[in-house]
């Protein structure tokens, strides 16, 4: 099955819409359609699980932690985590792409992904 991706309300938009040019056929969901802004990140987490999608955010500050803490509980498709600082927006947009096009959903389960390493733990 393939990877279908949730923008957290944090991920500039440019990524997702760059990322939806590059391949039209993937499935990234934006924030405003849950809405996810002003939500805290434990019901992030929980919005884009319950949907079956990995999130992607620029987050890495708490997100990770509370990503540790959610999987505890129950089960997770993912998240990925882009910082804003080292990985540029096209770097993003090939990153999740090459993502997308080599792993299967289950390759993400209950793990995160940090760029630009492409690091999967």
């Amino acid at each position: 099955m393939r990877i279908r991706f949730q923008a957290d309300a944090d991920l500039k938009h440019a990524i997702v819409a760059g990322t939806l040019r590059r391949a039209a056929s993937l499935d990234f969901r934006r924030a405003e359609v849950v809405p996810l802004e002003g939500l805290d990140d434990s019901t992030v987490l929980a919005a884009a699980a319950e949907d079956g999608r990995v999130l992607v955010s620029h987050d890495v500050n708490t997100m990770e932690w509370h990503f540790r803490e959610f999987i505890q509980k129950q089960t997770s498709p993912g998240l990925v985590l882009i910082p804003q600082k080292r990985v540029g927006i096209g770097q993003a947009i090939e990153g999740l792409v090459f993502l997308w096009e080599v792993l299967d959903a289950a390759d993400l389960e209950n793990r995160v992904c940090l760029f630009p390493s492409l690091v999967i733990y």
